[in-house]
């Protein structure tokens, strides 16, 4: 099995910022290779209304308080924020981390966020035609941007869609991530890869990445790197348990 990377999403809810800090200066501590939060306004489990925290802004201060990981927002709700300022926050983010960003984007789902916060919410299709339009708008606006991106700032698309998720990927992405199980995750990068072809972009420039979200999936661990995955990403609520995490690490290793 060819070594991997190894990435932990610490979901910003249910937890207080004491917690989170905790958390990500333990993982960046063991030395993973990413550290993600999410894009919601609201917990997705347990208590509907319990301690939740906007995701950027975490990572304006995980981005000082680490040195080592990669971060990034898993994803970014693209109808949450103007595609300019998204490019600027990530530049900024990129900056305060020494060029460790990812800008991570998908077109959003979680309707409440939307109800609540006074977005439009509409259609998958109509969201998924919003994400396309403001992809070329962030590549403008990190290449106008003065100072530019200190890292490379890679953008990475959420989402399995075939028909036109995967070809978004395969023009603006530079990483692309989404769920199992291995069969279903190696199907879609097989779509992802004819997609590249289509478009005439190289497959091995766009890094692929699987979210597990439960440490009984890491058995899959194996299966999901034989199919073509090169990140896989564990999320994980309070206490932060981060025990799974370094056998993820040791087997990384293997």
């Amino acid at each position: 099995m060819a070594r991997f990377r190894v990435g932990v999403q610490l979901h910003p809810q249910q937890a207080s910022i004491d917690e989170l800090r905790d958390a990500w200066r333990s993982a960046d501590h063991l030395g993973v290779d990413s550290i993600w939060v999410w894009d919601h306004f609201f917990p997705l489990y347990g208590p509907e209304n319990g301690e939740h925290f906007e995701g950027w802004t975490l990572l304006a201060a995980m981005a000082v308080e680490t040195a080592h990981a990669r971060l990034g927002v898993l994803v970014t709700g693209n109808s949450y924020r103007n595609p300019e300022l998204l490019a600027d926050m990530a530049r900024t983010v990129d900056h305060l981390s020494d060029g460790r960003a990812y800008l991570g984007i998908g077109s959003g789902w979680f309707e409440r966020d939307y109800d609540e916060y006074g977005y439009e919410f509409g259609t998958a299709g109509g969201r998924l035609r919003d994400l396309e339009q403001s992809l070329p708008r962030i590549k403008q606006r990190l290449a106008a941007l003065n100072p530019p991106p200190v890292g490379d700032l890679p953008v990475l698309i959420g989402g399995s869609g075939e028909k036109l998720t995967l070809r978004l990927v395969a023009e603006y992405a530079d990483a692309w991530n989404t769920f199992g199980p291995a069969d279903s995750w190696a199907a879609k990068n097989r779509v992802l890869d004819e997609w590249c072809e289509k478009v005439g972009r190289d497959p091995a420039e766009i890094e692929r990445t699987i979210a597990v979200n439960s440490p009984d999936e890491l058995g899959d661990v194996k299966a999901f790197v034989e199919a073509g995955a090169e990140h896989v990403i564990l999320g994980m609520g309070p206490p932060y348990d981060l025990t799974p995490v370094e056998e993820l690490l040791a087997e990384a290793e293997r």
